[in-house]
C-alpha cells in the first residue's frame, strides 16, 4: 500500500500539475453548498471537494466515532490524535487512487461526495481557542529594530534566546475573504503634544504561517521536541493586520494590543503536518545555542515559497511585491511550541501559533509594508501609476504558498482580504 506522499500517485480526478491540491496533499477544511447550508467537512482534491461527511456515512473512511465530519469544524477530527489523523489520510487517498474503483465507478456517490471548488463555500476551518503571535524572523526583527533604534542595536538582547510572542485575539481571526475594516484608534504622531483618536493611517500586513495544534497538553507540564511536533496538526497561511501608527503608540511597555486585535486573516484550507514531510529542512544556525529545552534535534522548518500580491483600488489585476521562504524563520514552530508550554501553559485543541512575520536577506523577499517602503520613505510602484506605502481603502492582498515536489506541489490556496473604510 503506497503512503499517502508516495509523489508517484495518481488520482482518478484530473490534477494539474501546477494545482495546489494533488492526491499527495488532501488539506482539510469546512464548506457549505447552495443546496445545502450544513456545514461539514471536506478535503480538496484537484478542482474538486471531497465531502467526507458523504463518505463518513457511507462507512468508507472511520475516525474513531460517528458523525466527526458532520460538524462545522475539524476540531473533533484534530482531537482524535496523530494515529486517527494518519489512518483516514490513507484512507482518503486510497479512495481516490485512479486504480480504486470503489469511488471512481460509483456514479451516485460520487455526484454526492464530490463537487466543484467553484460552487461550494469555504468557512473557517477550524474554532480558534488561542491565538499566539511570534516574532522569530531574524531578517525582520533586524529591519524593524534598524528602522527604530538603529543598526547598532537592531536586536534586543533578548532575542536570540528566546521566541519572542504575545497573546492575541481569537475573536477577530477571519477566513479568507473576510472584508477588513480599517481600524481606529489612539494615534500620536511624533509632532504632536498629545494623542487622538481617529482612523489609522499606516495600516499594513504581515506575511506569516499560521500553526494549528492538534493535541492538548496539560496546565503545569512542559513538552518535548517530539511531543510538540506530534501535536501539530497542520499549518495555513496568515496575514497579521496591523496598524503601525496605532502601534507605535501604544506598544511600551507591554507589546502590541489594538494595533493586532482587529483582524487577522487566515486560509481556508489546513495543510497537515504530515503531507510537508517530504520538504522539511533545517532551520538557520542559531548562535548562541539555545538553552537545552530549547534545543532541536530535527530538521524543523520547510522549504515553502510565499508570495505576496497586491491590487490597488479600482485596478483589474493584481501586481507581486514580495516572494519569500518559510525557510529562513529563525525560530522553528516546534520550538515556539515548545517554548509557549515551557511555563506549564496548556494547550489546546485548536490553538493557533502566528509564525511572526517571513522576511528573508534580499530586498524583494520582505513580509510587511512596513519593510518594503522602508517605513514610508520608499513608496512601492504599481503598474498604472499607483504607489504605495501602506493600504488605502479599497486595495487587496493576496498570499499563496507551496512547497514544490517533483511533478507535483503541495499548496495552500490563498488567504485574501479587502480593506472597508473606518466606520
Amino acid at each position: 500500500m503506497s503512503h499517502p506522499n508516495d509523489p508517484k500517485l495518481k488520482s482518478f480526478i484530473d490534477v494539474a500539475a501546477d494545482s495546489d491540491f494533488p492526491i499527495q496533499n488532501l488539506p482539510y477544511g469546512v464548506f457549505s453548498t447552495p443546496d445545502s447550508a450544513q456545514r461539514r467537512v471536506g478535503v480538496a482534491i484537484g478542482d474538486f471537494v471531497l465531502d467526507l461527511a458523504a463518505l463518513e456515512s457511507e462507512k468508507l473512511i472511520d475516525a474513531g466515532a460517528a458523525g466527526i465530519f458532520a460538524q462545522p469544524s475539524i476540531n473533533a477530527f484534530m482531537a482524535a490524535g496523530p494515529q486517527t489523523w494518519s489512518r483516514v489520510r490513507m484512507q482518503i487517498s486510497q479512495l481516490l487512487r485512479h486504480d480504486n474503483a470503489t469511488l471512481r465507478d460509483n456514479a451516485s456517490l460520487r455526484q454526492r461526495a464530490l463537487m466543484p471548488r467553484k460552487g461550494v463555500q469555504l468557512h473557517m476551518p477550524f474554532v480558534v481557542s488561542g491565538y499566539t503571535d511570534f516574532y522569530s524572523s531574524k531578517e525582520h526583527a533586524t529591519n524593524v529594530g534598524v528602522m527604530f533604534r538603529g543598526k547598532d542595536n537592531a536586536l534586543q538582547p533578548n532575542w536570540l534566546h528566546i521566541p519572542i510572542a504575545y497573546n492575541g485575539r481569537a475573536s477577530t481571526v477571519v477566513v479568507s475573504g473576510t472584508p477588513i475594516i480599517r481600524p481606529q484608534g489612539q494615534l500620536k504622531p511624533p509632532s504632536a503634544e498629545v494623542p487622538s483618536f481617529g482612523p489609522c493611517k499606516r495600516l499594513d500586513f504581515e506575511l506569516e504561517m499560521g500553526v494549528v495544534i492538534g493535541g492538548a497538553s496539560q496546565m503545569g507540564t512542559r513538552l518535548t521536541e517530539q511531543q510538540a511536533a506530534e501535536m501539530i496538526f497542520g499549518f495555513v497561511l496568515l496575514n497579521d493586520w496591523s496598524a503601525r501608527d496605532i502601534q507605535q503608540w501604544e506598544y511600551v511597555p507591554l507589546g502590541p494590543f489594538q494595533a493586532k486585535a482587529f483582524g487577522t486573516s487566515i486560509s481556508p484550507w489546513v495543510v497537515t503536518r504530515e503531507a510537508l514531510e517530504p520538504f522539511r529542512v533545517q532551520g538557520p544556525a542559531q548562535n548562541p545555542t539555545p538553552l537545552p529545552y530549547l534545543q532541536q534535534k530535527g530538521a524543523n522548518n520547510y522549504d515553502l515559497n510565499l508570495q505576496v500580491d497586491l491590487r490597488a483600488d479600482g485596478a483589474k489585476d493584481y501586481a507581486p511585491i514580495a516572494c519569500t521562504n518559510f525557510k529562513y524563520m529563525y525560530w522553528s514552530s516546534v520550538q515556539q511550541l515548545v517554548h509557549h508550554a515551557s511555563s506549564g501553559c496548556a494547550m489546546n485543541v485548536g490553538d493557533l501559533l502566528g509564525s511572526g512575520t517571513i522576511s528573508g536577506p534580499e530586498k524583494n523577499q520582505r513580509g510587511s509594508l512596513l519593510e518594503i517602503s522602508w517605513n514610508g520613505s520608499e513608496p512601492i510602484e504599481l503598474p498604472g501609476g499607483d504607489k504605495r506605502s501602506f493600504f488605502e481603502d479599497g486595495d487587496s492582498l493576496s498570499i499563496h504558498g507551496w512547497c514544490q515536489g517533483e511533478g507535483y506541489r503541495i499548496g495552500f490556496g490563498e488567504v485574501e482580504g479587502t480593506i472597508l473604510p473606518a466606520k
